[in-house]
């Protein structure tokens, strides 16, 4: 939140809590996804000359004439009328509510609340890191759990996470052919790792970093690439 506090004051960006029902079954996920199909069925005979789209947000603008203030800080969570296999019950508060935007813009944020980005990216990691791999059980074992690949030291694991934190934002589009940095307008399209491993910066850059004090490596020798070794030693 406070990474993005100027764009949320200049109202480019909002924040969202998300929370959805994980630990349940998938026979209880599927009967809520069941009634929410049928919700959008009736809501689509009842509003013919109205798209799929505008049928969603109708059903969110409905769910936010329920919402009401709980708890001390006064939350207002709306319960998505949408709910899917991977968000079921799905539930979600307002952060940056400044009271300045119209109802339909209101329910299109609304709509969008997800926590499916972040879920991918954790999934991500969980596959494509082998220091960050789950534990495994066996029956063998008095169901007891062994981290098989963890980091002796859990200081290699943050740098690891560092670098694929990069890869991903930077480097990895997604189905829209767009990384989050592109998306975000940090970058103009994916970047290739090996622009980023064998960057040397500018002699510009070097003089303008040099006056404000910050140590600059000096560019690497012909046939010696920088190392990232220190990330990779378990």
């Amino acid at each position: 939140m406070a990474a993005a506090a100027s764009r949320v004051r200049a109202r480019t960006a909002d924040a969202f809590y998300v929370k959805v029902m994980k630990e349940t079954t998938i026979d209880a996920k599927r009967r809520a996804v069941k009634a929410a199909q049928g919700r959008l069925a009736e809501a689509r005979d009842r509003n013919s000359g109205l798209d799929d789209g505008e049928v969603r947000l109708l059903l969110i603008k409905e769910e936010m004439e329920r919402m009401a203030e709980l708890g001390k800080w006064k939350d207002r969570w709306l319960a998505h009328p949408l709910p899917s296999m991977s968000e079921p019950d799905r539930r979600i508060c307002w952060l940056t509510d400044l009271g300045d935007y119209d109802e339909m813009h209101a329910a299109r944020l609304y709509l969008k609340a997800t926590l499916h980005p972040i879920d991918r990216y954790f999934m991500q990691v969980r596959r494509r890191l082998s220091l960050a791999e789950r534990p495994i059980g066996s029956a063998s074992a008095a169901r007891r759990t062994w981290y098989g690949y963890s980091a002796y030291q859990p200081a290699n694991l943050a740098r690891v996470l560092d670098i694929f934190r990069v890869f991903y934002n930077y480097c990895q589009p997604g189905e829209d052919g767009k990384t989050p940095a592109t998306r975000l307008g940090l970058a103009r399209g994916p970047v290739a790792p090996e622009d980023i491993l064998y960057f040397v910066p500018t002699a510009q850059q070097r003089v303008t970093e040099n006056e404000n004090g910050q140590g600059v490596q000096s560019p690497c020798p012909s046939g010696s690439p920088t190392s990232v070794s220190s990330a990779s030693t378990p």
